[in-house]
Parts: C-alpha cells; sequence; structure tokens
C-alpha cells in the first residue's frame, strides 16, 4: 500500500482549502486498525468542514468525512483480522483526526464496529451518522418511556438525511411518524418512507407557552423557534430529542411544558456515545429498526470528486435523502 486518494482539508490561521490529495499511511492520524474504504457518506457537518464553513476541525490537515465502512487489511488489535468488514461513525473522524473520504483509513479499533448481521457495507453508509442519529434517538427515548401509544413521533427536516432515516426508522418500530418540512413538493417521498402526515413548516406555530397536544414526542433538526412549538405541542410524558440546528441554535420557551405535562427535552450527541449504547443501537438498525427500502434513501452516489457540488447543495437547503461516497 504506497499512495492513495484522499479528500484532504487543510484550515489554518483562518485560511481554508480543500480537495483530493495523493497521501500516505505515514500521514494518517494512528490507530489500530486499516481499512481499504469502500464507501463513506455526506452529513451536515461534513459540509460545513469541507467549506470551511464550520469551526469543525480541531486540527489540520485532516482528511474529511466523519463515516466510514470498509474491509480490515491489518490490525494490531486481535479483536479484528484482515477481511473484516467494520464501520466508523462519529468519534472524532475528521474532526481530531483522519475521516472516511480516503481510499484507505485508519481508525482507532476502540470506535471500529463490526458490521451487524443484516446490513451491507453500502447500506451501513446510507444509515452512517445520519441513521445513527435517529437511531439512537429512539434509544434514548425509548429508554425514557416513549411508547406508540403516546402518540405520533413528529420529525422536523424531514427530507435532510437524519429526518429522512428517522421517519423509516421510527415507522419500522411502530410509530406513527408525521412529517414536519418546508419542501411540500416532496410530499410524496416522504410518505413513501412511512410518513402517515406531511405537515407544511408553519403548520405547528403557536404563541401559546403550551397548546393542545398534536405528538407524542419529536425528533427536532432544527432548532430555535421550530423546537419550541414542538415542546409546547408534545404530550404529557412524551420526549423531545433535539439533534440539529438548521434553523437556529438559539431556544427560547418557557418550563410550562416541563413542570405541568412532563415533557422531556434529550439532546441526542451521536459523536461521542459510549460503545456499549454504539453497538446496541447497530443492532436495532441492522434488525428490527431496519428500514424496509433502504436504497429509496440513497438519492445520490458520487464519487470522491463530487464532493464540492454536493457541500454546496446541501447548505443551500438543497438536501435530499441521503448521499454516500463510492471509493
Amino acid at each position: 500500500m504506497t499512495e492513495f486518494r484522499a479528500f484532504r482539508i487543510h484550515q489554518d490561521s483562518g485560511s481554508h482549502r480543500a480537495g483530493i490529495e495523493s497521501i500516505s499511511l505515514a500521514d494518517l492520524s494512528p490507530g489500530e486498525v486499516i481499512i481499504k474504504a469502500a464507501h463513506s457518506s455526506v452529513n451536515y457537518k461534513d459540509a460545513l468542514a469541507g467549506t470551511g464553513q464550520g469551526k469543525i476541525l480541531r486540527s489540520s490537515p485532516l482528511n474529511g468525512g466523519i463515516d466510514v465502512a470498509g474491509h480490515v487489511v491489518a490490525s494490531t488489535d486481535p479483536k479484528f483480522k484482515e477481511g473484516d468488514a467494520v464501520l466508523c461513525t462519529g468519534c472524532g473522524l475528521s474532526e481530531t483526526r483522519d475521516g472516511g473520504y480516503g481510499e484507505v483509513a485508519r481508525l482507532e479499533s476502540a470506535w471500529t464496529v463490526a458490521l451487524p448481521t443484516g446490513l451491507n457495507l453500502r447500506e451501513s453508509m446510507i444509515l452512517g451518522t445520519a441513521g445513527f442519529t435517529a437511531g439512537l434517538a429512539l434509544y434514548r427515548m425509548q429508554q425514557n418511556g416513549q411508547a406508540p401509544a403516546l402518540g405520533p413521533l413528529a420529525v422536523t427536516g424531514a427530507t435532510g438525511g437524519v429526518g429522512s432515516l428517522a421517519i423509516a426508522v421510527f415507522s419500522r418500530a411502530g410509530y406513527e411518524v408525521h412529517a414536519i418540512s418546508g419542501k411540500p413538493e416532496q410530499e410524496s417521498y416522504l410518505r413513501e418512507l412511512g410518513a402517515s402526515q406531511v405537515i407544511a413548516r408553519d403548520g405547528i406555530s403557536t404563541t401559546r407557552p403550551m397548546d393542545s397536544t398534536r405528538f407524542g414526542g419529536a425528533l427536532d433538526n432544527v432548532g430555535g423557534p421550530m423546537l419550541a412549538h414542538l415542546l409546547a405541542q408534545t404530550a404529557p410524558y412524551g420526549n423531545v430529542a433535539s439533534c440539529g440546528l438548521t434553523g437556529s441554535h438559539m431556544l427560547a420557551t418557557t418550563v410550562m411544558p416541563f413542570i405541568i405535562r412532563g415533557v422531556s427535552l434529550l439532546g441526542i450527541a451521536s459523536a461521542g456515545t459510549a460503545r456499549p449504547i454504539r453497538d446496541a443501537v447497530w443492532q436495532h438498525l441492522a434488525s428490527d429498526w431496519k428500514p424496509t427500502d433502504l436504497a429509496s434513501i440513497c438519492t445520490r452516489e458520487i464519487a470522491l470528486d463530487g464532493l464540492p457540488e454536493v457541500f454546496q447543495a446541501m447548505l443551500a437547503g438543497g438536501s435530499l435523502g441521503r448521499t454516500i461516497v463510492n471509493m
């Protein structure tokens, strides 16, 4: 293994440049597991890092890509052997260490996950961080008492990667799902994923600190007023999981949903999820929570050189489903 291609990001002293380079193993962050990458994916965080529009990298240069899946070619950890199919999402990729946008990746074994039975490598990256985030949200909600009997789960930012997969995962797990979206032209897509209702973005606005209950719980990708509206309309002892800020990082609300209805606001931070929970979520995603038609959620497949175009489209609000990177 000599040189290989990677999408490498340089970000120093306010300057930013990124593109495909030829690098070697010596350029990669340390780790116990070397893999030949098969697939990665594109997430909002990847777009921020790849364009320099977000302060994602904590060291430079680094390969982009917070997700990767492939086959082990060498390992100093006996848990992994040559030929094993593995994946890794988050865990510092493209933040503190080289990420998945390269033909070869070197991973820390502590965060390398053996591909669960029920998934192939491509499917694991259609899920990727987005699917893991949706699964982690459901895992935490159910730990906190969420059940289909509480009522439908709302999903905001429904046409994006996390939103699309949340609809599919939640419906597969037996929940009624209401998709909230600013893209009415995608209603048929959202219903095919499993949404029983598609609600316009402004269709849940309320001026009251607490309104009539509409949802048993929710997964919010937006933040800001949208999150406040969801909290005000969530049923007693329902859970609202917050995992994104595409609308705003601010939250102006009252304590009334919390102290009168017992609503819980759960923070979903997928990148550093503890290993036992990480393994449990992936097992669910490979079995009882696995979307019935993952292929339909993958709306685009690109090579490394297609990344800049996808980044720009994603940051402009043009996301639909999932984009995977084929190495």
